[in-house]
């Protein structure tokens, strides 16, 4: 049974267990988004990590204007809300306008704020409007301490189930470095941290017309920052990333995501 908001949000900050964030990059179709989402969700069940699909209906800031951006919001989210009743999982989405914002929380169980525009006042005004949780990633130019004035910007907003999270940092060009000092730094400003493993070895435009990625590195970020004190993550996976549509060289092939799971479910016990 799909909880409430309020319910989901006690689910993510009650601190007994993990929270996953994850799914493709974007909806490249209805049949893979189910694989995807019902995979995971048995994994989590068994891991007792709490499990949150996520997919996006447009990639509206693609390195090049040829790269697939997605089915579109209409379809998107019908896509979407049909997930979340077929699997039974809360789902999450990324909105770029106020008018998004709107019609993704119809939907969507929590509303994702890119990391381009974790600034934007009046978007992150409209998540927060729609009254599910809003996702606010890091942007890759802002410094962890920066974020504190974003939380409390989105609080005087009225915004009171807020997530961060940390997707690495501009270092130099076409490459990001993840500082793990982040991670507690953050969440001093007393909201979860959830740490993205997948972008944060992305390397931006490093493919020409797209950006590549160092996958290899994904599941030691993610080991650190479980280690670090991380509340979450969120990995973007697929079963074939080298044919995925979007953001396949920073991917993790689904058929990895068990044993890596297992092991950061070991490493947060005993590091707790």
């Amino acid at each position: 049974m799909l909880k409430s908001s309020a319910e989901l949000w006690r689910t993510i900050t009650g601190g007994r267990s993990l929270t996953l964030i994850a799914g493709p990059c974007v909806i490249e179709s209805e049949k893979l988004c189910r694989q995807i989402a019902q995979t995971l969700k048995r994994l989590c069940q068994r891991l007792g990590v709490h499990y949150v699909f996520k997919a996006s209906y447009d990639k509206a800031n693609r390195t090049s204007a040829k790269s697939f951006r997605g089915p579109g919001i209409e379809s998107g989210l019908d896509i979407l809300a049909r997930i979340r009743q077929t699997s039974g999982v809360p789902v999450l989405t990324d909105v770029h306008t106020e008018k998004q914002a709107a019609a993704a929380g119809e939907v969507a169980d929590i509303l994702q704020i890119p990391a381009f525009l974790c600034r934007q006042t009046d978007l992150i005004s409209a998540a927060i409007d729609t009254g599910k949780i809003v996702n606010i990633k890091k942007g890759q130019f802002l410094s962890p301490a920066e974020m504190g004035q974003v939380v409390k910007k989105a609080a005087q907003a009225g915004g009171k189930r807020l997530i961060i999270t940390e997707r690495g940092t501009t270092f130099g060009y076409n490459n990001l470095v993840a500082d793990m000092r982040a991670i507690p730094i953050m969440k001093s400003f007393g909201v979860p941290v959830i740490f993205d493993a997948t972008h944060s070895v992305q390397l931006p435009g490093g493919g020409g017309d797209k950006s590549s990625g160092q996958r290899e590195f994904a599941p030691v970020l993610a080991r650190c920052a479980v280690v670090a004190g991380a509340d979450g993550l969120f990995i973007e996976t697929h079963p074939d990333p080298d044919k995925a549509l979007s953001d396949g060289p920073n991917m993790i092939p689904l058929q990895e995501m068990p044993a890596l799971m297992s092991g950061l479910v070991k490493l947060r016990a005993a590091s707790r």
